[in-house]
């Protein structure tokens, strides 16, 4: 991980490069992880690390392990299965919703949520997971605000950290990272079109798959080891 620059909101840019870290498997589960170390690593004071620390712990990326101090928390296939299960209805109703409105959407919106998709066609090409996962995110995201709903934001953005990490378990096969991507332009095209009853049912029908395949690869991995 290189130094940071100092920039204002220097709490934001360790705790994103953290995010990114864990999602990525830079830092790996169950991993120890200091102020100090990370002080070094990216050229700052220790006060916004703790402070990055800190919504990392209450996120539940981070876990409290005695006198082993922080540690990367484990990956639960469970409760990843469990937040697929919600984020399959909210990305049934932001498909559908931005699909009613396309035709009163911000034009910017709309070429935002296109151009996310060339974005991740491209990182297909490099093989590079960070590009990709973050190709991914925003992906949906642009779906999300492109559905016109606040809420349905809100809420995802809560769990994007937790996504991003399942979603560093599963793009690493570059078939599944393709026809995630394949799905991704079938489920826009479909909103662009105004069709929310085709565009909710891929978005559902990609986001269970993802989940269920996401569970299995985790559950594989927690045996093997």
């Amino acid at each position: 991980m290189e130094p940071l620059s100092p920039k204002p909101a220097l709490i934001e840019q360790v705790y994103d490069r953290l995010v990114e870290a864990i999602a990525d498997g830079t830092l790996a589960p169950e991993e120890a992880v200091t102020q100090e170390a990370l002080a070094d690593q990216f050229g700052v004071s220790r006060q916004p690390v703790s402070h990055a620390l800190a919504l990392l712990r209450r996120c539940g990326l981070l876990v409290e392990r005695g006198r082993r101090g922080l540690q990367v928390a484990p990956l639960d296939p469970d409760h990843i299965r469990d937040l697929y299960q919600v984020r399959t209805a909210l990305d049934g109703a932001a498909a559908e919703l931005a699909a009613d409105r396309i035709t009163r959407a911000d034009p910017d919106a709309r070429a935002e949520a296109q151009q996310s998709v060339e974005v991740g066609l491209r990182a297909l090409h490099t093989a590079d997971r960070a590009a990709l996962i973050a190709a991914d995110v925003a992906f949906h995201d642009a779906l999300n605000r492109l559905s016109g709903n606040p809420v349905i934001v809100e809420i995802a953005a809560l769990q994007w950290p937790h996504f991003r990490r399942a979603m560093g378990a599963a793009l690493g096969d570059p078939g599944l990272a393709a026809r995630y991507w394949q799905e991704h332009e079938a489920i826009l095209t479909a909103v662009l079109a105004g069709d929310g009853s085709t565009a909710k049912d891929r978005a559902e029908a990609h986001t269970a798959r993802a989940g269920a395949e996401t569970w299995r690869r985790l559950c594989d991995a927690a045996k093997a080891a």
